[in-house]
């Protein structure tokens, strides 16, 4: 690839999966969501007022549930607004949960009942925090920043559309909803249990509804079809029904289904098809953990989570039902007429749902989703697919999309290509495709000017000269995809070094010289390790030297990570060159949150590494004197043979080449053994000190 080339592909890639940061996007000709719109819709509190006032059961009775709720009067008395919440350790976590109940709650009894008392103290609440609230804090900022922020911004929604909250407020609720809330959940938690990013999920979507942000939207939703963690709906539930959480205990495995649902309600409301995504595998996860609670046996096989931190040999306890089913059954059943047997089962047994447990999800389940078959349903929006996700295999580019809920025909196009999608198709394979090629896929907007979905890019392949390369016998998914700018390595592995590597290999071109990238965070698996390696060959054993990312020992849910510089030489021994532990933003709560740029420079002589932590300044990792004419590349291993994790480098360099050809791969260790005998004496150590990097400057 040219430095014009690569200069072009730069310029003209669409918007990652990553997105920008913060929303903020251009919106072009989108026009507003439907409002209200969030977990609630106009035709939704039509059917409650008319239900209660004609005494129509049971909404009644699930009106009664909230009516008479401590955190639905109009006397609650608010707490003292604060600048900071947080949670693990707490600060104002209890006092701002609770108020968001109240307004949330509040708001309801409002939208329902015409009284304006209850608007005037949700308000109050709403106005309050949103002038107050500055950050969020806490090992456990993504579920502070999830649950209560859940019920708070349905209730800005409610209020908002009643007029109680004027354009000023709404002004300063998005503000403090992007300057607080938004940067705790922006990049999920694939570091935790499933329920931690199913609450950041359908928060996400919340706030995007709020704000008329669709790029935000279409992160929400892409992450739920597509994301790296335990919350991705594959991921969270398995084809048996089975969820991620079973093995660990009922509650939380009610609770992370519980938010799927609110994900998807919002989705349905504003014209998407979530619900159905995977052949309705929501509702199988739904239908197995009711059946489970009601007392039956289910089929349960051990597992393993994409952390690798909570591994299940068997089912947890059942344990008493959350109010979540009624939801989910008038969907499944009442809307769409599928069959469910256990979720029929649970709503008799809960009805009339009451409130949840503090802030853990919204409850009062009866009154909100009871309906009829003869119930009007929100109407559908005219909109395209979102969430275009594409993939290069063996047999083309696979795409596959959030389907609307309307069932008319949308235009996939490319350059010079254009195919009809018939409403209700969900995915499509483009097999004219030349290999190395770079394709931007989009689907036409509705003529009403609706919501303009967001383009996919990917590479037919690898660019030129790049190589993947497994290393190792695991049986973990191995692959590399390509998108104009960004590398992501799906690896399985049990480590690299150890002394062998078992993980995944790419290669650069073997005239490149020098790579440089910078990792994007975050990662699934907590015993990745990954990185930049200069080695002589393909086999697990190779001479190396590697730049690497990894996790510390201690605590497995808050290990830290390290940076360390390590070779291999040509008798298999193995060499520390420099190690350091990242320090905080990079790393939070031992967990690591923040990019880091990584750099490897090939020399007739040596192998330099080098890194920043903020994409300006550059030191000195290690120097390594050993003669390696081999390749540089990405590198990377899962921790597990059987459990891939997705990795994410952005190329922010071209790749430098020699002008020379370039000797090829050394054939065996025997080949090159006699050249670096004495490689270990020759090893330049680092302690990770400002050094001058021949050709950079000075590193400061």
């Amino acid at each position: 690839m040219t430095r014009r080339e690569f200069h072009q592909v730069l310029l003209s890639a669409a918007t990652t999966f990553l997105g920008p940061r913060i929303g903020n996007a251009k919106q072009g000709t989108f026009k507003a969501f439907v409002h209200p719109g969030i977990l609630h819709t106009t035709i939704d509190f039509e059917r409650m007022r008319h239900g209660i006032r004609n005494n129509v059961e049971p909404l009644v009775q699930g009106f009664e549930k909230l009516r008479e709720h401590p955190s639905s009067q109009a006397s609650y008395k608010p707490h003292p607004f604060a600048e900071e919440i947080g949670r693990n350790p707490s600060a104002n976590f209890a006092e701002f949960d609770s108020d968001a109940n109240a307004a949330y709650q509040c708001a309801l009894m409002a939208a329902i009942t015409g009284e304006n008392r209850y608007a005037v103290l949700a308000g109050e609440i709403v106005r309050g925090w949103s002038n107050s609230i500055q950050g969020v804090s806490g090992a456990d900022a993504v579920l502070m920043a999830s649950l209560g922020p859940f019920k708070f911004v349905n209730a800005a929604e409610i209020l908002r559309w009643l007029g109680e909250l004027s354009p000023s407020d709404s002004a300063a609720c998005k503000a403090m909803l992007r300057r607080a809330i938004l940067p705790a959940i922006f990049d999920f938690a694939p570091f935790a249990n499933g329920n931690w990013d199913t609450a950041a999920i359908k928060t996400m979507l919340a706030i995007a509804v709020f704000c008329d942000d669709p790029v935000l939207f279409e992160r929400a939703t892409s992450y739920y079809l597509h994301g790296d963690g335990d919350g991705r709906l594959t991921h969270y539930i398995y084809e048996n029904g089975q969820c991620q959480e079973s093995g660990r205990d009922q509650q939380h495995t009610q609770l992370g289904l519980a938010h799927m649902g609110d994900a998807c309600q919002i989705a349905w409301n504003q014209g998407w098809d979530l619900y159905g995504a995977h052949d309705n595998l929501l509702l199988r996860g739904f239908e197995y953990t009711a059946s489970y609670n009601l007392g039956r046996k289910v089929d349960f096989q051990p597992d393993l989570d994409r952390t690798g931190k909570y591994k299940h040999k068997a089912i947890s306890e059942p344990s008493s039902l959350r109010p979540i089913y009624e939801q989910i059954f008038a969907h499944y059943h009442v809307v769409r007429g599928l069959p469910t047997p256990n979720l029929a089962k649970a709503v008799d047994r809960l009805r009339p749902e009451g409130a949840s447990q503090g802030a853990d999800h919204t409850g009062f389940g009866t009154l909100l989703y009871a309906r009829t078959a003869q119930d009007s349903d929100t109407s559908a929006p005219d909109v395209a697919p979102i969430s275009l996700h594409a993939k290069h295999t063996a047999h083309g580019i696979q795409l596959d999309w959030l389907t609307p809920r309307t069932k008319r025909t949308f235009d996939l196009q490319r350059a010079g290509m254009r195919w009809p999608v018939p409403g209700g198709t969900t995915h499509y394979t483009d097999t004219h495709v030349g290999e190395g090629q770079l394709y931007t896929y989009r689907f036409s907007a509705p003529a009403s000017g609706g919501f303009s979905p967001l383009p996919a890019m990917v590479a037919a392949g690898l660019p030129a000269g790049w190589r993947t390369q497994p290393l190792g016998p695991s049986s973990g998914a191995a692959d590399t995809q390509f998108d104009g700018k960004v590398f992501t390595l799906l690896t399985a592995g049990k480590g690299l070094l150890q002394p062998i590597d078992d993980g995944l290999f790419v290669a650069a071109p073997a005239s490149a010289t020098h790579l440089t990238v910078r990792f994007i965070p975050q990662v699934a698996s907590q015993n990745v390790t990954f990185g930049l390696s200069c080695r002589t060959g393909f086999e697990q054993n190779a001479p190396c030297v590697v730049l690497l990312l990894a996790p510390a020992l201690g605590d497995p849910e808050r290990h830290g990570w390290v940076l360390q510089c390590s070779m291999r030489d040509f008798s298999g021994g193995i060499t520390s060159i420099s190690r350091m532990e990242l320090p905080a933003p990079i790393v939070q709560y031992g967990r690591l949150m923040k990019p880091v740029w990584l750099r490897m420079t090939r020399r007739d002589s040596s192998v330099i590494a080098a890194y920043s932590l903020d994409g300006q300044v550059w030191k000195l990792a290690g120097e390594s004197r050993m003669m390696l004419r081999g390749r540089v590349g990405l590198i990377g291993a899962s921790g597990h043979a059987q459990i891939s994790t997705a990795l994410r480098f952005e190329l922010v360099e071209e790749p430098s080449h020699e002008s020379l050809q370039t000797a090829p791969l050394l054939g065996s260790r025997e080949d090159a053994h006699e050249k670096a005998r004495n490689s270990r004496s020759l090893l330049r150590h680092s302690a990770i000190e400002p050094r001058r990097i021949a050709g950079r400057g000075t590193a400061d």
